[in-house]
């Protein structure tokens, strides 16, 4: 996949439809655009054994693992519940996103 642009962004609240965390909702932490995944906070969380070097301890740590982008859905500002991205553009000719089940803006 090549730089494509996605409607959900780093910050947004979002819900896991499918896999081991289907339900939850979390964070975005951080954008792969050009994997199409996601860091989501709290979800999918993997454990890791790290070997200790002079700045970090070593063991097994615990950290998010990027997530895909089709199994995330925007949480809805007004219901809390999973919901599709819309654009509406202004007047003014600047585009929003909005929730497509409350016409919200996000």
């Amino acid at each position: 996949m090549s730089n494509i642009k996605y409607k959900i962004r780093k910050g947004d609240e979002v819900i896991v439809l499918t896999g081991k965390d289907k339900g939850k909702s979390g964070e975005i932490t951080k954008m792969l655009p050009n994997e199409g995944r996601a860091i989501v906070q709290g979800i999918n969380l993997v454990k890791r054994h790290q070997r200790q070097t002079q700045t970090t301890e070593g063991g097994i740590i615990t950290k998010e693992a990027p997530i895909h982008v089709s199994n995330l859905a925007l949480k809805d500002p007004k219901t809390g519940k999973a919901t599709k991205v819309g654009f509406k553009v202004e007047k003014d000719g600047t585009k929003t996103r909005i929730s497509k089940a409350s016409g919200e803006a996000i």
